[in-house]
């Protein structure tokens, strides 16, 4: 007679230690009992599971990077190009994943795809190259509100990388050449301004003072003169130019009284 009570407490005990359960810190029990999900969700620690009554889903709380593969995407100004992205996301509601969704990693992946592809079709190639930040956030925003019901959690989405067609990258070459020689022919200019703004301050400057010029000119020579070349200068006073000048602008004006009446 007691080996069959033996048998029973065996198999009653047995079923007590396969109904023992263990979740970590970071897992969630979601234990359906006749099909009816309890609430709230069980764990972490040691929890009863009693078969074939109950029925356990575990649910990670930990977050997930989920990738999003390359979308052929065609901005705003018909550029066409291939993005994927890296999408984080973490689980709020263990009841909701477990129940609303059959699963919330694929249907997060799916979302992520139309979304990508959706929002930087509305924008052009410069802006998704310059404002990344602010399309990350947008996108990251309508993923999570579409994930709310199911209570997943979405805290950031991240470009990951724009492929350009070759025609496209030799395009912006041309164009960062074009701005880049732009820029140094403004600052050429600048140059050239700031210098002929500075002789004409140096002209006014010496025509205050006649010598000054005098003694530029010998400082001249003398710059020339320390160096070993074959130049033979030979000096001019200034006073002779002077003196040829006038003479030069006078002798027109002592010869046109006479032409004049000759033509009388």
């Amino acid at each position: 007679m007691m080996t069959p009570v033996l048998i029973v407490v065996a198999i009653f005990a047995l079923y007590l230690i396969n109904s023992i359960k263990i979740l970590r810190d970071y897992e969630r029990a979601v234990i359906f009992r006749f099909g009816r999900a309890l609430t709230p969700p069980k764990g972490p620690g040691i929890i009863a599971v009693f078969r074939p009554m109950d029925q356990m889903v575990r649910i990670s709380l930990r977050q997930e990077v989920l990738e999003v593969p390359a979308q052929d995407v065609i901005t705003r100004d018909n550029v066409t190009l291939k993005v994927n992205a890296v999408v984080t996301l973490y689980v709020v509601d263990p009841n909701a994943a477990a129940i609303k969704v059959a699963n919330y990693v694929y249907q997060t992946s799916q979302f992520a795809q139309t979304t990508l592809r959706s929002v930087l079709g509305e924008v052009e190639l410069d802006e998704l190259l310059s404002h990344r930040d602010k399309l990350n956030l947008k996108i990251q925003t309508i993923i999570d509100q579409r994930t709310e019901p199911f209570g997943v959690k979405v805290i950031s989405v991240e470009v990951k990388q724009v492929d350009l067609p070759e025609q496209m990258l030799r395009a912006m070459a041309k164009q960062a050449e074009a701005e880049r020689e732009k820029r140094s022919k403004i600052i050429h200019a600048e140059g050239e301004f700031n210098a002929a703004q500075k002789l004409v301050d140096a002209a006014a400057l010496l025509a205050t003072q006649p010598m000054t010029l005098q003694l530029r000119y010998l400082q001249t020579l003398t710059e020339i003169g320390v160096e070993k070349n074959t130049t033979i200068v030979f000096p001019l006073p200034m006073e002779l130019l002077s003196m040829l000048n006038k003479l030069t602008i006078s002798k027109p004006d002592a010869e046109k009284p006479a032409g004049d009446d000759a033509q009388s």
